[in-house]
């Protein structure tokens, strides 16, 4: 039988009790570790987290914090190749696409290490100026944030086990948090591997980072009112964690990320070959393609002008068809593997959902795979789809299928344009592109209340823009609506999840003793 992962829970290292469930490889199909979570005391480990790791974070400054942060960014970046080769194994990612997950983790650690420094040895924050309750302003009410007393559970996604983690964690812990991961099973390897790393480095305090691996039984039902919930995945599962006790009654704060139908739109005005075309069509392939379309932000559904919908059509299809597909061990290859059947499967029943009520204008099946066995490999090549119906293809505004698959989509004049991106009924990123600056500033006005991130693109742009499917820690990522409300990252904005916010009303001598 292959290892069995432990759970770091109640400050040890502890493994399950049952025979754990398996991770493979999704182009072999081997076998690789198995995790398990059967037997773990809950409610005892996450006590020690907030009573152990919480009061030992609390001492601490969010300088001494954020000097943590650096700690284990250097333990991470030591073991950088260790965690490429488990990508490779366990996702199917090609080397860049790992790095996407890998170093874009470090980065976000780097970022909130720095922006953790400049807030200096202070130990609360903050919010706004004193405001005066009397005439003669002898009494007054200032409003502070201070860390929640509680824990952090993460529930995240398999499509990024290091990046999931760290861009939540790394607030989180510079907010005087304690974490509890709860990495989704297929992908869990990364993410036990750099916990593991980081406790047994001893940079951070006991009980400041926990682990669970396999089932998500008992995680909620040990959840106290401080404690806050952070969860990555469906809209399905979303609901049930809103209906779940811990958030009902108990009022545990949550934040959701859910489904996400992206768009991209090119603006009218724009001649086909023109910057803004060609700014477009690079930057669909690209975000159909890397990690395999499994990233939420990935373009879904990309409108232009009625007259451009054949020339984008076959501009699109000529770069897809030059993408390899397969192992991503082959240096040849461009494009790993989904990251199990389950997935493959998802994504071949949504593609001919979609089907129904779009062409297809590249078929991913016309790819060979590259060392890999079709019958083996969860692999499939990237399609294109064509809905000429634009207002009549429901599925394609209201359905997201998790892989390499993208509809091109008409439309008639901005208005039409603008109202068809909504359709998405709140997303993660819109994209805009084209090359008069009052136009595009209009365009991204008129989206910003529907998403939760507009990455507006121009020629000027064009060599500096940081991607439209690339989270960037300075910048907000959530969404409203479908993509479930959350917010997280935006540089410090992310430390409100972990504070809470109360008035004190005093005399001007009680506030100025504060700090």
């Amino acid at each position: 039988m292959t290892e069995l992962l432990p759970n770091h829970l109640g400050g040890r290292w502890t493994a399950g009790t049952g025979a754990g469930m398996p991770l493979f490889d999704p182009v072999l199909g081997d076998e690789l570790v198995r995790v398990d979570a059967t037997g773990l005391d809950l409610p005892g480990g996450f006590a020690f987290a907030r009573q152990q790791g919480g009061a030992a974070l609390r001492t601490m400054s969010y300088a001494q914090r954020a000097a943590l942060l650096g700690a284990v960014g250097k333990v991470l970046q030591a073991h950088r190749d260790a965690y490429y080769a488990i990508a490779t194994a366990n996702s199917g990612t090609v080397k860049n696409d790992s790095g996407v997950d890998i170093d874009g983790a470090i980065y976000t650690l780097g970022t909130y290490a720095k922006l953790g420094a400049a807030l200096g040895e202070r130990r609360f924050l903050l919010d706004g100026e004193s405001a005066s309750l009397a005439k003669d302003a002898a009494f007054q009410s200032q409003h502070v944030q201070v860390p929640t007393r509680g824990l952090a559970l993460f529930i995240n996604a398999f499509n990024f086990p290091a990046w999931g983690l760290w861009e939540k964690a790394a607030p989180a812990l510079l907010a005087g948090v304690p974490v509890v991961v709860k990495p989704a099973t297929a992908t869990a390897w990364l993410t036990q591997r750099m916990v593991k790393d980081v406790v047994d480095a001893g940079v951070l305090p006991a009980g400041a980072l926990s682990i669970v691996c396999g089932s998500s039984a008992g995680l909620l039902d040990a959840l106290q009112p401080f404690d806050v919930l952070s969860f990555t995945g469906s809209a399905d599962t979303a609901a049930t964690l809103r209906r779940h006790a811990a958030v009902a009654e108990r009022s545990v704060r949550v934040n959701i990320e859910a489904d996400s139908i992206n768009a991209a739109l090119l603006l009218e005005g724009e001649a086909p070959g023109s910057a803004a075309f060609e700014l477009l069509v690079k930057e669909v392939v690209r975000e159909m393609t890397v990690k395999s379309g499994q990233k939420c932000t990935a373009i879904r559904r990309v409108f232009v002008p009625q007259a451009l919908y054949g020339q984008v059509a076959e501009a699109v299809s000529a770069r897809l068809a030059r993408t390899t597909v397969g192992n991503p061990r082959n240096e040849s290859v461009r494009m790993g593997a989904l990251v199990s059947r389950a997935q493959l499967a998802a994504v071949r029943e949504g593609l001919e959902f979609l089907k129904a009520q779009a062409e297809v204008l590249h078929d991913g099946a016309t790819h060979a795979l590259v060392d890999a066995d079709p019958a083996v490999a969860c692999c499939v090549g990237p399609t294109l789809l064509g809905a000429h119906d634009a207002d009549g293809a429901h599925r394609v505004h209201a359905t997201e299928v998790f892989g390499p698959v993208a509809t091109l989509v008409p439309y008639r004049d901005a208005a039409h344009a603008l109202a068809l991106v909504r359709r998405g009924e709140g997303s993660l990123v819109a994209s805009l592109y084209g090359s008069d600056d009052a136009q595009l500033a209009t365009a991204a006005l008129e989206l910003a209340d529907s998403h939760g991130r507009v990455h507006v693109i121009n020629p000027a742009a064009a060599a500096v823009h940081s991607g439209h499917g690339n989270v960037m820690p300075q910048s907000l990522h959530g969404g409203p609506g479908r993509a479930g409300g959350g917010e997280e990252l935006g540089g410090l904005r992310a430390l409100n999840f972990y504070h809470r916010r109360a008035a004190i009303q005093a005399a001007p001598g009680v506030l100025s003793a504060l700090g």
